[in-house]
């Protein structure tokens, strides 16, 4: 697959560049990416919510009152759940639910995002270029010569800029990661790709490997 390189002003350059059919055109596995999705937001949780129970509210170690004759129920602390202010009855906990996926795995997921997006035509390779200072303006006329304003837009580089991702981050509908960083989830909701020609050597290092099947035939014992 040839896709046409285009410059910071959205004009054509007249150059081209072949996309790695190992990773842009192979068959995209739905449940694989399902599951990738699944696994990097549910890890993204923090899981630290939490509620106190009767025993880490403070105070309540005296008894509230005798324990007959008053004609009331018995009462041992005033930080008893059936009071108000005491313990929470069976609360959330912070919990340590982080799932793991085989290697393998995600990059299957990682290549299928490419590939849905390379099938619909929402990739744009784009010269490499940078800025000299932060100026989140020159980003945003170059989106709106790609007539993306109102689009969410996901920008692929090479290397880490720090200029350039200041200049990216006040954008609410651009998010700028390196080529081989970029997780499924993020390819995924991101209606249009960026690529930087410079990125996609990382995306074929990374994603390129082991694609080759080994055919060699294995021996029968007798």
């Amino acid at each position: 697959m040839k896709l046409k390189v285009y410059n910071r002003q959205g004009q054509e350059t007249g150059e081209e560049v072949e996309l790695l059919p190992e990773i842009f055109e192979i068959e995209p596995n739905d449940h694989v990416v399902y599951l990738a999705v699944k696994y990097e937001m549910a890890n993204a949780r923090q899981w630290t919510r939490a509620v106190k129970g009767r025993s880490q509210i403070r105070g309540g170690g005296r008894k509230p009152w005798r324990q007959k004759g008053r004609g009331t129920a018995r009462a041992g602390t005033i930080r008893s759940p059936l009071w108000r202010g005491g313990g929470r009855i069976h609360g959330p906990l912070p919990l340590v639910r982080y799932t793991q996926l085989p290697q393998k795995v995600k990059v299957l997921a990682r290549k299928s995002a490419l590939a849905y997006k390379a099938r619909d035509g929402r990739i744009r390779i784009v010269e490499d270029f940078t800025v000299e200072t932060p100026r989140t303006k020159e980003i945003a006329v170059m989106l709106k010569a790609f007539q993306l304003t109102e689009t969410q837009a996901l920008l692929m580089v090479g290397k880490h800029d720090p200029t350039l991702l200041k200049s990216c981050r006040n954008i609410p509908t651009l998010e700028m990661v390196q080529s081989r960083d970029a997780s499924t989830y993020t390819i995924m909701r991101s209606k249009i790709l960026l690529i930087q020609k410079s990125a996609l050597n990382p995306l074929n290092e990374v994603f390129g490997r082991g694609t080759k099947k080994d055919h060699t035939e294995t021996p029968v014992a007798d």
